[in-house]
């Protein structure tokens, strides 16, 4: 019998070298080095059994016989074209492709071009700015100076060959060069680096590119101050649906802050976990957004938590000094496979975008008016994003132009802006003084721009009016059954009162971790007919189509009172603002 079991482990050896030659012989990077893509976690595979290597990990199929029923990139392309993401999520969440599958090289390409909202790029683009930024489109033999965006202590290169290396430098080089508002990025390097494991370097800009520009989702934080916002964020949600991992640290810990192990929080997945994990959480990251890898980091806490409970090597003894380095240590040897992580992620209850989005909002808002945020020795210095003011030249177009703001009032309306729009300037894009009073033209100067701010003086003479997160064009985007939403936008959206009162009206949400139901989220709503802001028991603000009678009343969303005392309004003026490169 041990004859027969000594055989069976030798047969599944060979099988599994047969199946990496396979992977090997068709690797999808040049910039890869082969000896560690051909034997990259063997070790792992060659202690176990057979029946181990099919239950154990999903990322490679190595049971004879049995191949799974994985969905093709046709299929997933169908989808996309159709518009059924929700279809694509469960997708991508469920098909566990082998780590060298030639799949991703045409996947994740077209998940990350489906968040680009610039237009498309002319052929040849990317080279050309390599030859600006380099003066040749040769690859220099010489170390290539990064930008100062980048985490010179993070660069995980990923078993990248040198020339792999000094490729993706040369990619965040150019993506600098392209984007001079990232100044702070240090998770932008690693993404470069996974990317280039399976398509070119022009394909891995276009990439990065399109994630960094993405609108509806967030991939990459690209300031200082989002990294701490996106950090807190991680924290907070983990006091909740962690507590019993949380309040063990704390306990073992009582001299450490809780804060020195969440800040290094996206580094337990990225330097932590083994690359044929990360390579699944990629392929939903590409979809999903930076969502996934909060789920992520949630599973890693709880996983960490069981195994000190269990296991020797992570007594309170072995790591109440070093939590977070303990925690890498633990993502590196990890004992789940890739799908039972990434279903563990999924499953987590209570957890969704809205929820996330508004403890980031409110996070972001206890941070913004802080110059210097002092905590112990260290100094946290507040994004330069933060800082700034429109233009001296912004100043005089606005005094020239607008009927509705003054140079102070501006201001007060900047103090209330999400930090990362005060980075651009604004810019008047309608007013019924000079285009007219016609809702239709107000959606062609208006609909395609994301974020805008919207301002009302009435003949009264009062002025108030709203931040609109999200664009007005909108209104016209179906869901999966082909409906047309009735409400969009964000909880970024906020509504405000200039005169005869000074007041901001943020989301409810923010203020409130608690469910409180559709009426709370009705931010947007518009067609031919109308345009409102603001709903549940109410409309905050509803306009005609004729952008001449309007309503106000108090509304569940905005928790606000009526931004004029009649109720009804008359408007004298209308007057819309964009960000010029926002």
């Amino acid at each position: 019998m041990k004859e027969r079991n000594d055989l069976d482990k030798m047969v599944g050896k060979m099988l599994i070298l047969k199946d990496m030659e396979h992977l090997s012989s068709r690797r999808s990077s040049v910039y890869v080095d082969p000896e560690y893509e051909k034997f990259f976690e063997l070790p792992m595979f060659m202690g176990a059994s057979t029946n181990d290597i099919t239950t154990k990990c999903q990322c490679f199929q190595f049971s004879p016989g049995k191949e799974p029923a994985l969905r093709s990139y046709t299929e997933i392309k169908q989808l996309l074209d159709q518009g059924k993401k929700r279809d694509v999520k469960s997708i991508l969440r469920e098909n566990s492709w082998p780590i060298n599958s030639p799949i991703r090289s045409q996947l994740w390409p077209t998940l990350c071009a489906q968040h680009n909202t610039k237009p498309p790029m002319v052929e040849g683009f990317y080279w050309e700015m390599v030859h600006q930024v380099f003066g040749t489109t040769e690859l220099s033999e010489k170390p290539i100076m990064l930008p100062s965006f980048v985490d010179a202590t993070h660069c995980l290169p990923y078993h990248l060959t040198s020339t792999g290396r000094s490729v993706a430098d040369r990619i965040v080089n150019v993506l600098g060069y392209d984007c001079p508002d990232i100044t702070y990025s240090p998770v932008l390097y690693p993404i470069v680096s996974i990317l280039l494991h399976f398509m070119s370097e022009e394909e891995a800009y276009h990439c990065v590119a399109a994630l960094v520009g993405s609108k509806e989702k967030v991939f990459i934080n690209q300031t200082k101050l989002l990294h701490e916002v996106t950090w807190k964020t991680v924290m907070q949600i983990a006091k909740k649906h962690t507590k019993n991992a949380v309040a063990y640290f704390q306990r073992i810990c009582p001299g450490v802050k809780l804060e020195r192990v969440f800040m290094d929080w996206c580094w337990w997945i990225l330097a932590g976990l083994p690359f044929q994990h990360l390579v699944r959480i990629m392929d939903c990251f590409f979809h999903e957004g930076i969502k996934v890898l909060y789920r992520i980091a949630l599973v890693i806490l709880n996983l960490f938590h069981k195994e000190c409970q269990s296991n020797n090597e992570w007594s309170p003894d072995n790591i109440k000094n070093d939590i977070g380095n303990a925690l890498v240590k633990f993502c590196k040897k990890i004992p789940v496979s890739p799908a039972k992580l990434l279903h563990a992620a999924f499953s987590i209850r209570g957890l969704s975008s809205t929820y996330i989005s508004r403890i980031f909002l409110k996070t972001e808002m206890l941070l913004k008016s802080r110059s210097v945020l002092n905590t112990g020795n260290k100094t946290l210095v507040k994004s330069r994003s933060s800082d700034n003011l429109p233009t001296s030249q912004s100043q005089v177009n606005i005094q020239m132009m607008s009927h509705t703001l003054t140079i102070r009032e501006l201001f007060t309306l900047w103090s209330w802006l999400p930090v990362r729009i005060t980075m651009y300037q604004p810019v008047l894009l309608y007013t019924t003084e000079e285009h007219g009073c016609s809702l239709t033209t107000f959606y062609v100067r208006v609909e395609q721009h994301e974020p805008t701010l919207m301002m009302i003086k009435t003949c009264n003479n009062e002025v108030f009016g709203a931040y609109c997160s999200s664009r007005w064009f909108e209104r016209n985007v179906k869901d999966d059954k082909g409906q047309r939403q009735a409400y969009f936008g964000t909880g970024e959206t906020f509504l405000f009162s200039l005169y005869p009162e000074r007041a901001k009206y943020p989301w409810v949400g923010i203020e409130n971790d608690k469910d409180l139901g559709h009426a709370s989220e009705l931010f947007m709503a518009a067609d031919s007919k109308m345009i409102t802001i603001g709903g549940g028991e109410g409309q905050a603000i509803w306009m005609d189509e004729n952008i001449r009678f309007g309503k106000t009343d108090s509304c569940k969303t905005f928790n606000n009172p009526p931004l004029c005392p009649s109720g009804d309004f008359e408007i004298r003026v209308l007057e819309v603002y964009g960000f010029v490169g926002a």
